[in-house]
């Protein structure tokens, strides 16, 4: 059909009938919709601004959807914080046996209850688990005298408390980081790691000067600031306290698309459904919660500015340096390619700070597993219900597994289960999956040169003597013309606070506006979705968003190369001290004599034990070498094990804590000297030819677990057959798996 085209007059302008013009009905209709989303998003606004001051006006506010139980108020230790362990009730009680978990919730600007703020969160996965489930929160308010040190001590004392509730458990708890409260775990662990189990930290920052350029410019904001100055400055202004709005407003600057405009539109489109979520959200972040000045400006001393703790540059009171080498049980890193503000080089870059081979790995006794999302926030990392169900109900129900795994580095992936073997011993429709990987593919990820490295260097010794410099001449004036009652009209007008107390009903204005939303619901013209109006009014939003994204790749650029033309100066370098025939590495652990000399009596008890561990040892040890160094795990295994454990007679059954040191030590052997390892085997197994068939069978269903078995893995079966002095025949796995 050819299109008509009709002149309409001589500026040469054509009307082409094929493009409908819009109707007034078209204008008036969405007139009307566009009102009353305007009506009430403000009444939106107005119960958020209630919502503040409702979860203000608590003792102990939270956002927790689960009920819970105080079982230590950190308050009443020897050295008080403002931390409290509790227990998550639940309608069935958990199974006592079962490994606890407790989750840390981050104290950085946002009050708790994050990671249990609906039932599809970390701990609703847990509770679905029949786990038994803690949380440790705080209150908005500091104790007087807390530190970080003091933190990590009364989160050792809680989890110590949970190891004595729970003496039917013959595993240690699994701890759960957020944020902040990851590296804070961290430090807790390395400090005090006899009562700790696996250690999971999401979206947790530990090397925090590493990225890559044209990315991840929040590391660079300490830098342009001139260092920590600011932080001592705000905390004198603060009288003492440190504002955790603060901290909000920088979280918010990184993505001023979203914070001016598209959250809050995003409310306004679908006000007729979006105002739950947007409510519950906004108790938790339009809330800040105080710091004590010296906890803020240590950590940002320490960490964000120093780097010190991969560094092994923090002590405690006591003289201990802070080395995450200490920590023996597994750590689990969750981190995504859609993090701004903890990029999987953050997350990840402390693997190379502390080790320089594979095999240093492996000599510490460290078993690293990683995940790495593709698009997730730093929020939905330990918020997003699909995260929750997929990513940490699999973390949830795979820990055991993590933790019997040999020290190495791992990557954990995630799969559908449809059309894998043996489908029967997948607990769910994931398949979760350990990957055996090296310091090569972290380093894939992106890390910095020696220049990067020496230009964090200088920022770090550029905001020592700034800060120097203000507690020298400006400190003391500032705290001169500072009281307690400027220090909280500061809090009380920050931008934070002001624009969520100016929409509720302490503003006389919005008195009409209820009334008005009430009416508009019960009268509510919600406009056609193909309005031809609606759909300019989204292109609008969609160019106001391309134009704050466009500003923010720009500041973000101008940024860096702000950093890079200060730090990056040869003249500000030596200023700084920094010699330029001096290469600055990013391994920044140190060799620790102590530890290499416990590295070699640990290698002479591991040799003196060939001989040791029983029927159990020589199993593992079959299996260990059919299926190969470096195959990785997956749940399979760790199901058909549990099924395997049930069928064994009591009086040879084992706990989890004895077989798990039984694995790891025969795990090394193998790595150490697997020949020797492999000789020794008949001389663990008992002399009963039938009592051999019964152990070498659950190797051969242990190793098919994961599927048949290729060439190799067959050659390999058919040698321990031999060790275990049988035939083939004997060894024929269960129909149930695959030949």
């Amino acid at each position: 059909m050819t299109k008509s085209v009709v002149d309409v007059g001589s500026r040469g302008a054509a009307f082409d009938p094929a493009i409908p013009v819009p109707s007034a009905t078209a204008w008036f209709d969405y007139a009307i919709d566009a009102w009353q989303r305007s009506i009430l998003t403000l009444d939106v606004l107005r119960q958020r601004g209630n919502n503040a001051e409702e979860y203000n006006a608590r003792i102990a506010p939270n956002v927790l959807t689960f009920g819970a139980e105080l079982i230590l108020d950190g308050r009443t230790l020897e050295r008080p914080v403002n931390y409290m362990l509790v227990r998550i009730k639940t309608e069935t009680p958990p199974d006592p046996s079962k490994r606890p978990f407790i989750i840390f919730d981050p104290r950085a600007g946002h009050g708790p209850g994050i990671g249990g703020m609906k039932n599809d969160s970390q701990i609703g996965e847990v509770v679905k688990a029949g786990h038994p489930c803690y949380f440790v929160g705080f209150l908005p308010n500091p104790t007087e005298t807390q530190t970080i040190e003091d933190v990590c001590e009364a989160e050792a004392i809680f989890v110590r408390k949970v190891v004595e509730l729970h003496p039917k458990s013959d595993m240690k708890p699994c701890l759960i980081g957020n944020c902040q409260a990851g590296w804070q775990i961290m430090m807790m662990s390395a400090i005090w790691p006899e009562p700790v189990g696996p250690i999971l930290i999401a979206g947790t920052p530990l090397s925090y000067w590493a990225g890559v350029r044209g990315k991840n410019p929040l590391r660079y904001l300490g830098g342009v600031l001139g260092g920590t100055w600011m932080t001592a400055l705000a905390g004198d202004l603060g009288n003492g306290i440190f504002d955790g709005a603060h901290l909000i407003s920088n979280f918010e600057s990184m993505n001023p698309a979203n914070t001016y405009w598209s959250k809050l539109y995003n409310v306004y489109s679908k006000v007729d459904t979006e105002a739950p979520r947007y409510l519950e959200f906004e108790k938790w972040w339009g809330s800040p919660v105080l710091l004590r000045a010296r906890e803020m400006q240590a950590i940002a001393d320490q960490l964000f500015v120093g780097n010190e703790l991969t560094a092994g540059g923090i002590q405690t009171r006591r003289g201990m340096r802070v080395d995450l080498r200490n920590i023996k049980s597994p750590i689990i890193v969750m981190c995504s390619w859609g993090d701004d503000i903890t990029p999987p080089q953050q997350a990840l870059g402390w693997v190379l700070d502390l080790y320089e081979k594979d095999s240093d790995i492996n000599e510490s006794g460290q078993t690293i597993v990683y995940t790495l999302h593709q698009s997730i926030g730093h929020l939905g990392i330990f918020v997003s219900g699909k995260v929750a169900t997929k990513e940490h109900s699999e973390f949830t129900t795979c820990m055991d597994m993590i933790d019997l795994m040999p020290p190495g580095l791992y990557e954990a992936v995630i799969t559908e289960a449809e059309g894998e073997e043996n489908a029967d011993l997948i607990g769910g429709k994931y398949l979760f999956k350990l990957q055996p990987r090296t310091l090569a593919d972290i380093k894939a990820l992106g890390h910095n040169n020696e220049e990067d490295q020496r230009q964090f260097a200088t920022m770090r010794a550029v905001s020592e003597a700034n800060l120097g410099l203000y507690r020298t001449f400006m400190a003391p004036m500032v705290k001169a013309m500072t009281s307690e009652q400027t220090a909280s009209a500061l809090r009380k007008t920050h931008p934070s606070r002001v624009q969520v107390e100016m929409f509720s009903d302490k503003n006389p204005a919005m008195g009409m506006v209820q009334k008005a939303a009430e009416q508009v619901s019960a009268d509510r013209r919600p406009v056609a979705p193909d309005n031809p109006f609606l759909e300019m009014e989204k292109a609008t939003s969609e160019a106001i968003v391309k134009f704050w994204d466009t500003y923010a790749q720009m500041r973000d650029a101008a940024t860096e190369n702000f950093f890079t033309a200060i730090y990056g100066s040869p003249l500000v370098q030596a200023m700084a001290g920094m010699r330029s025939d001096k290469a600055v590495s990013s391994k920044t652990a140190q060799h620790d004599l102590m530890r290499e000399m416990a590295g070699r009596q640990h290698e002479a008890e591991l040799l003196s034990k060939r001989d040791q561990g029983g029927w159990v040892a020589a199993c593992l040890r079959g299996i260990f070498y059919v299926r190969g160094r470096g195959a990785g795990a997956d749940e399979r295994g760790l199901n058909l094990l549990r099924e395997i454990s049930a069928e064994v007679p009591k009086g040879e059954r084992i706990g989890f804590s004895a077989f798990r040191e039984v694995l790891r030590d025969q795990a090394e052997l193998m790595r150490r000297d697997p020949q020797e390892a492999l000789a020794a085997i008949p001389r663990l197994l008992p002399e009963d030819p039938s009592a051999r068939a019964e152990k070498l069978e659950i190797v051969s269903r242990l190793v098919r677990a994961r599927g048949a078995l290729d060439d190799a893995a067959t050659e390999r079966m058919a040698e321990v057959t031999d060790l275990f002095g049988l035939n083939a025949v004997t060894s024929l796995p269960r129909k149930r798996l695959s030949a």
